[in-house]
């Protein structure tokens, strides 16, 4: 049984007094990879400057608070650090279980990684009310702290601290179902920029790219491994020369960098000089298609499969909410991190519209994958968001069948004439009866009765946990 304990309302006050901060992380070289490091910094907020022992840290005037800083004091070097990275020296949040912003979703992914144990625990902020939950494999305690004085999960036991509290559970259970035994694994987060100067100036030269190993080719060009400045591993997306115009390229260049949301994947750079390159960052496990065609993807249960539907909601939320049309969503531009983690690619067609009721009307001359794309939008060219939502249930489908082609034996032309006479594929096998009903929900050839992103997100997100039920469809089909 692994644990994750809860925690609320904790806020960090600064003063203008010097305080001692620690790095979270530190660069192996090739990115921030390592967990928490050494180092201790401390920042005068009067002084808009942190200098003590090791390093010097400081907000730049300039940037915000997004980067500090930092000048190791041995050498003389100074550079920036995402201000993500670091924490005040003793506080909580320099704590390696201490992940305030995490979900309760997210936190049980990474409590089931790989490499944790029983007793692995994390401290998050509680979304929630209820004393104690339990998950399928996690255990939810809540650490209550009336009036901001004490802590304690049971009132038999309080403490000054959160800190004294996991060090009381770390030496016996005491009531606990086990002793908490290390910090759980947690992957440095993703961040918003290659470095501060891309920040606000992000066409950058092709001469700071390393092209490594090419991943991938298409119609309109290849996708390589490469690395930026010698540093940090991205990924770059080379156009063939002629496919595309300069103003059609920074047009979605535009939307991938103004489209932020940690289930997108971030665009980081761009060089404009053929052939055009478009960095983002990397995604080990390449597309979903293939991963589920050739990769471990194989081998995913149902459970994993259906948290991956609720990853790939929960990107289309977002663009749903910021009035944005992908128009071209499949498994083959959805991309596979580390521990499953998927993330929304490929924003070629995407539009921004004005609202949720917008309709982008595509040109005549424009080719569309047919049996990815709702009815209304092949026959008509009329995309909305409800046709990205019916695209969401095809991706729905790759994912249940582990790859397979969507309405198998037939051409483009029979799909289209038999999804337009009401057609619609029927249940595969593996595929829970609740999954089915909400796929027949999203292929309503009526768009305006198709459930939004935001519905979706919560069915997937919540569909072991809401009855009995599902509980039987997952022990059935694990």
């Amino acid at each position: 049984m692994k644990h994750r304990l809860r925690w609320l309302g904790h806020v960090l006050r600064m003063s203008s007094q010097r305080v001692p901060r620690r790095a979270l992380f530190a660069d192996s070289g090739t990115g921030w990879k390592k967990r928490r490091g050494d180092h201790c910094m401390t920042w005068c907020r009067g002084m808009k400057e942190i200098c003590s022992g090791r390093a010097c840290v400081g907000p730049s005037r300039l940037l915000g608070w997004d980067w500090w800083l930092v000048q190791n004091l041995s050498s003389g070097r100074k550079g920036y650090v995402p201000s993500s990275f670091v924490a005040r020296k003793g506080s909580v949040e320099a704590e390696e279980w201490f992940m305030p912003k995490l979900s309760r979703k997210d936190s049980e992914r990474l409590l089931l990684l790989e490499g944790n144990a029983q007793g692995v625990f994390l401290v998050r902020e509680s979304e929630t009310s209820q004393d104690e939950e339990r998950g399928l494999s996690v255990k939810h305690y809540r650490i209550k702290h009336p009036d901001y004085r004490y802590y304690y999960i049971t009132t038999k036991c309080s403490f000054s601290s959160l800190q004294e509290l996991i060090q009381f559970y770390s030496i016996d259970s005491h009531g606990l179902c086990c002793k908490l035994t290390r910090a759980c694994l947690c992957p440095p987060p993703i961040t918003s920029d290659l470095s501060v100067k891309t920040k606000d100036h992000w066409e950058i030269s092709k001469s700071s790219i390393v092209l490594t190993e090419k991943l991938g080719a298409g119609q309109f060009g290849e996708v390589w491994k490469g690395t930026w400045n010698g540093t940090t591993e991205v990924a770059v997306k080379t156009l063939k020369q002629g496919t595309m115009t300069r103003e059609d390229f920074l047009k979605e260049a535009r939307i991938m960098r103004a489209a932020q949301h940690p289930k997108l994947v971030r665009l980081y750079a761009v060089c404009t000089e053929d052939p055009i390159y478009i960095v983002t960052e990397l995604m080990c496990n390449g597309s979903l298609l293939q991963y589920l065609r050739d990769g471990p993807g194989k081998n995913l249960l149902i459970n994993q499969l259906v948290d991956m539907m609720a990853q790939i909601a929960n990107g289309m939320a977002y663009l749903e909410k910021e009035h944005y049309i992908h128009r071209d969503l499949a498994a083959r531009n959805i991309l596979v991190g580390e521990n499953n983690c998927v993330k929304v690619a490929d924003f070629g067609l995407a539009r921004m519209v004005e609202d949720h009721y917008s309709t982008y009307m595509a040109q005549k001359s424009t080719k569309f994958p047919i049996k990815w794309t709702a009815p209304e939008a092949a026959l008509m060219g009329r995309f909305t968001i409800k046709s990205d939502v019916w695209s969401f249930g095809i991706v729905i489908y790759e994912l249940i069948t582990l790859g397979q082609v969507p309405y198998p034996s037939m051409n483009n032309t029979e799909t289209l004439h038999q999804v337009s006479t009401g057609y619609r594929m029927p249940r595969p096998v593996n595929c829970p009866q609740p999954i089915y009903d909400m796929l027949l929900r999203i292929w309503d050839s009526c768009p305006e009765k198709r459930p939004t992103f935001s519905v979706l997100f919560e069915f997937f997100e919540d569909y072991f946990v809401t009855s009995d039920t599902n509980y039987k469809h997952l022990i059935n089909f694990m």
